[in-house]
């Protein structure tokens, strides 16, 4: 797939050809993604995958990028901010360990990861489709407890930080280091709820 050009194409398949993306290079990565296969899954021909994207990195980008929305969208719209905050902690820890260990969110880690050298801009793509748009509602929530009464935190951009970082004890370095994959929910409740406790423990009011 030829490289350099950084134009997008928006036009009547583009939809179809980032479905089609979305199922070979969740499948094959990004390096072992065929232009023959995408184009194939996506139901269009190999002029036309080029017409909208002349860049496989801008295909690839364009596809984590409105998955990263998606989750994100879905996670904040989980989040009732009139709930109280141990409550509202609760469900995005919930959200945030499902995107952690789910199939793409392990796929996009790995392949962000294999391709920083070559490919930094899809790292930063990724963080700021996703985990920073999670961040930003997390510190808008964790103003709001503050301003409830119910949390009190002089730092508040290093306390949303820590939150999620939390919210990977255990899981992430079993899936990062020694390869698993899936774990149960009596597992993923272990890690929420510790995750919770820890955070109110320091910054409960």
């Amino acid at each position: 797939m030829p490289d350099g050009s950084s134009e997008i194409k928006q036009g009547r398949k583009f939809d179809q050809v980032l479905g089609g993306a979305r199922e070979v290079f969740m499948r094959d990565g990004f390096e072992g993604a065929a232009v023959d296969d995408i184009a194939r899954a996506a139901g269009v021909s190999k002029a036309t995958l080029y017409s909208y994207f002349p860049d496989k990195r801008l295909l690839f980008m364009e596809v984590a990028k409105r998955e990263c929305n998606r989750q994100a969208e879905q996670a904040i719209g989980a989040i009732k901010m009139d709930a109280p905050i141990p409550e509202i902690l609760n469900t995005v820890a919930h959200e945030m360990i499902n995107f952690i260990t789910s199939d793409f969110g392990q796929r996009i880690f790995r392949i962000c990861v294999a391709e920083a050298d070559r490919f930094p801009e899809l790292g930063r793509a990724f963080y700021e489709s996703g985990p920073n748009v999670v961040r930003s509602k997390m510190i808008d929530l964790l103003a709001c407890g503050i301003a409830r009464g119910e949390l009190a935190i002089d730092d508040i951009d290093l306390a949303a930080d820590q939150f999620p970082e939390l919210c990977k004890a255990d899981l992430f370095p079993r899936m990062v280091f020694k390869g698993e994959k899936s774990f149960t929910d009596a597992e993923k409740t272990r890690v929420i709820r510790g995750a919770v406790a820890t955070f109110m423990a320091r910054y409960g009011a």
